[in-house]
């Protein structure tokens, strides 16, 4: 027989925790002295200690624990509490791999942060006034402003207008949004004509000062470019002072490959 202190000590769990044991009834003590109280224990109850330390290890709690050690409980209902539980372990690993990923691309997309600003070059340059014709709409989303290119160059050309390249368009709303894009496509032109309830010609008005980067890639990618500029306006002193403009050096009209598009993404900037 062992005092409660030697079996707890050589079983590496506190007597607290064999005391609660006791008053669960999952592991009373072989015997308790009528005269001092003692609690005593015997190498016979090994195996069930290990039994429910194995199970708390697999984290079952303890009325589920009470409940396999019923010597009642048939085979089948033991083997089906043991099965949720590996059900249960198995969803956390397919969790925890999930996780696992995010971390991991998280790690590589900070890594690549400072590589980012290396392979970008940033110029803060003005930008001169421009005569163009646009149209300022609402659409669904960003890749919504199809419609409005095949409404603005059909107009332009049907009405003999000298389009002078490159096109644009500028972002009206403060922040990116996933629905109803305020947003103005336009072409340079190097004539007068008519205008429209929809379609404008206008001067568009100089900026002193705008921080600038050559995008190229899919339009898909921009927001790793907007992402280094961004960053750049910050470290540099710059806060935004206008809606932000992206210039179509090559697009869809010059190639098939959406790698070979090159974007000048222009943001109006000031100093703090």
């Amino acid at each position: 027989m062992f005092k409660i202190g030697e079996f707890a000590k050589l079983n590496k769990i506190s007597v607290k925790t064999l005391r609660y044991y006791d008053e669960l009834g999952i592991l009373r003590p072989a015997k308790i002295d009528d005269e001092t109280g003692y609690r005593y224990y015997s190498a016979k109850q090994l195996p069930r200690l290990n039994k429910i330390i194995a199970l708390k290890n697999l984290s079952f709690s303890l009325s589920e624990i009470s409940k396999i050690l019923q010597s009642d409980l048939s085979v089948n209902i033991v083997t089906s509490m043991l099965y949720k539980k590996k059900q249960e372990i198995m969803q956390n690993i397919k969790l925890e791999k999930v996780r696992l990923v995010k971390v991991e691309r998280l790690i590589n997309s900070i890594k690549e942060d400072d590589d980012l600003m290396l392979k970008y070059d940033v110029v803060l340059k003005k930008l001169e006034r421009k005569k163009v014709a646009s149209i300022r709409d609402i659409i669904g989303d960003y890749s919504k402003q199809h419609n409005l290119w095949i409404e603005l160059m059909g107009y332009l050309q049907s009405n003999n207008a000298k389009i002078v390249a490159p096109s644009m368009s500028v972002y009206y709303d403060p922040g990116h949004k996933e629905n109803d894009v305020d947003i103005e496509v336009m072409s340079c032109i190097g004539n007068d004509i008519q205008e429209t309830d929809r379609i404008k010609i206008k001067e568009l008005s100089e900026v002193e000062n705008a921080a600038c980067l050559i995008h190229k890639g899919p339009y898909e990618e921009f927001n790793i470019s907007y992402n280094v500029l961004l960053k750049w306006i910050e470290e540099n002193g710059y806060r935004i002072a206008g809606p932000n403009r992206e210039l179509y050096l090559e697009g869809e009209r010059s190639t098939d490959n959406p790698q070979e598009y090159i974007t000048e993404i222009q943001i109006p900037v000031e100093k703090n």
